[in-house]
């Protein structure tokens, strides 16, 4: 690995990484417009706040579900078909929801569908990378998602807000699917094809606990893993209390904005610090120390400080956890290439249940501890 950073304008001078990072900001609208224009359906169809929540739920179900059955799909086809089959399919399934008049249990059922697709999409794209990209622009092209993701994450649902608003919900789910639907597109255009790491017919291929068996006997995977999965679980079940921290304070929904908005915020800046400022050979050393800070400075909030200060814990929390990026990247290099797709379904399949399990210990755990001051 060198010891320079790799610049952000050698990570974009691969043609293939630019087209899969359009493909993939396409991805990330297209997953945001769902959740919000599905969950916005079924409520004005019902006025039922739990079908609506069970419809915006869906995608983390969806991960629990689908995530360790169809990851194995990025290691048994070729990977680029795999993210062309999961667009274009994500791309016609979306416009039933907005062409014919499915009942509210069938909008649940069908969004769920869609939401099926992004295991497989997401394990393909994410083994795909170190094949893609070499040295530090491995690295530095994950913080340059990570990055991303975050922005998507707080702007994702106010442009989905405002597409409904300008364009009725059928017109906002025409637009959703034409973002996966230009993303297949990208991708088939921009992504050179490669075989599948193992082939599909192969008579000892692994079936989908491969995947969970690699990373539990290999113990630098396992350890990787481990770090990723605590560490993160603080950050998320600190995001579940936002809404009521919020009203502690005295504050409405711009209050809880705010607080939502710190934590990505600071992973942002967190990101573009640790792989433009850091040399890479630094920070694989600096993922313990940041993975407890994102996890220790949090506890400082049970001390109940003013806003502004917990404001300022969160971005720095958030920052912290880049520490994700370096980690990412070691993961991706240390797996096996025909192990790849499988072992990213199981790591973030995990993630995705410790971040809802965080969330509702945390809420418990506001429930019975002390009031108030």
């Amino acid at each position: 690995m060198t010891q320079r950073a790799a610049t952000y304008a050698e990570v974009f001078a691969v043609r293939e990484y630019r087209y899969l990072f359009a493909a993939y900001l396409l991805s990330l609208a297209g997953d945001q417009l769902t959740a919000v224009t599905v969950a916005y359906l079924v409520y004005t169809r019902t006025g039922s706040a739990a079908l609506a929540a069970a419809a915006y739920a869906s995608s983390y179900l969806a991960w629990l579900t689908g995530g360790p059955l169809l990851s194995g799909l990025a290691d048994r086809f070729p990977r680029r078909r795999v993210l062309v089959v999961c667009d274009l399919a994500r791309a016609a399934l979306i416009p039933a929801a907005a062409l014919l008049d499915l009942a509210a249990p069938a909008l649940v059922v069908l969004l769920f569908a869609v939401n099926l697709m992004r295991p497989p999409f997401v394990a393909a794209r994410a083994a795909l990378m170190p094949e893609v990209l070499d040295g530090d622009r491995y690295g530095v092209a994950n913080g340059v998602d990570n990055i991303c993701a975050q922005v998507m994450q707080v702007v994702g649902f106010a442009v989905g807000g405002s597409l409904v608003a300008l364009l009725s919900l059928r017109g906002a789910l025409l637009v959703d699917a034409g973002t996966f639907l230009a993303s297949a597109l990208l991708i088939m255009i921009g992504v050179r094809p490669r075989p599948a790491p193992r082939p599909s017919w192969s008579p000892d291929r692994p079936g989908p606990a491969a995947g969970l068996r690699l990373i539990c006997t290999d113990s630098r995977l396992r350890a990787y893993v481990l770090v990723l999965w605590t560490a993160s679980a603080f950050t998320y079940a600190a995001e579940g209390l936002m809404v009521p921290l919020a009203r502690q304070y005295g504050g409405g929904a711009g209050t809880v904005g705010l607080l939502l908005a710190a934590a990505p915020s600071g992973m942002a800046l967190g990101g573009v610090a640790l792989t433009r400022l850091c040399p890479p050979a630094a920070r694989p050393r600096l993922i313990l120390p940041l993975a407890a800070l994102s996890a220790g400075v949090l506890a400082a909030t049970w001390l109940i400080p003013p806003v502004r200060l917990v404001l300022l814990l969160l971005v720095l929390a958030g920052a912290a956890s880049a520490f994700a990026i370096p980690l990412n990247a070691l993961f991706g290099r240390a797996v096996p290439t025909q192990y790849r797709g499988r072992a990213f379904g199981v790591a973030i399949t995990g993630l995705s249940g410790l971040q809802g399990t965080a969330m509702v210990m945390a809420g418990l755990a506001r429930i019975v501890g002390r009031p108030p001051r």
